[in-house]
């Protein structure tokens, strides 16, 4: 008896082209990058290629939107090993004793857990984004390589766009409806809303100012984190910055 056995075909050099095309080409989908292939004579059919485009993981990409040019393109996650390499930056929202809602844009650097800003106000906006990024930079000397952020209009507004571009910081946005993708600030606001806006009372915003900015020097120099060791954000990172394997990360 005969029995027919498929021949096992072997994906490195197919999966190796799809990947080059998908980096060259960043905002060629799949079926384009099939077209390509037939051109370039792979004769593979379109089940096999997709299947290849999804376990490279090329299906979940996000389009950035359209006029921003400092938007990170189909990136794999960086290696987060160092202070200030990479930032998360989110809105939350609360409201005052009378029901006045107001908004606090919080910064928090993913590796060392530091948070470097609660700016509150009643009104946000993309300006308003800036000034404390340009804040930070000017007054504290600090400024990331890479931002992480969802889609709303604050974040790819053309201001803060434009600031990302000029200072070399990619803005890596989230894809919609992912809150997974930006898992520190996240976190972050969870512990923000628990530990903070949970417990006051807030009479106005400069009261709700004067109490978070209270919980924020809390949160960096006295409250123990699980993620460091039971550290502070400040302890570990003046632990890290004398220490060889801290340094070489930062200068190179």
């Amino acid at each position: 008896m005969f029995y027919y056995r498929s021949a096992e075909k072997n994906d490195d050099f197919l999966r190796l082209r799809i990947m080059e095309i998908a980096k060259t080409r960043i905002r060629y989908g799949f079926w384009r990058i099939f077209v390509l292939l037939r051109r370039e004579g792979f004769t593979d059919n379109h089940k096999r290629v997709y299947r290849i485009y999804k376990e490279e993981g090329l299906n979940l990409r996000t389009k950035r939107p359209r006029r921003n040019r400092a938007g990170a393109h189909r990136l794999e996650r960086v290696e987060n090993n160092s202070v200030n390499k990479v930032w998360s930056m989110d809105f939350v929202q609360d409201a005052l004793f009378d029901r006045s809602k107001f908004r606090i844009l919080s910064i928090v650097d993913n590796f060392s857990k530091k948070c470097h800003s609660l700016a509150v106000g009643q009104s946000m906006k993309g300006a308003d984004v800036v000034d404390q990024l340009e804040h930070l930079k000017v007054l504290e000397g600090l400024i990331p390589e890479r931002i992480q952020c969802d889609n709303g209009s604050e974040f790819i507004s053309k201001e803060v766009d434009r600031w990302a571009y000029e200072n070399g910081v990619i803005l890596d946005f989230s894809r919609p409806g992912k809150p997974t993708d930006n898992p520190y600030v996240e976190s972050f606001n969870g512990k923000f809303r628990d530990e903070c806006l949970s417990v006051n009372w807030f009479l106005s915003l400069d009261d709700a100012r004067m109490k978070i900015n209270s919980w924020r020097d809390d949160y960096n120099f006295f409250r123990p984190h699980s993620s460091l060791d039971d550290l502070t954000p400040e302890e570990f990172i003046n632990l890290h910055s004398y220490t060889p394997e801290f340094s070489s990360s930062n200068m190179s």
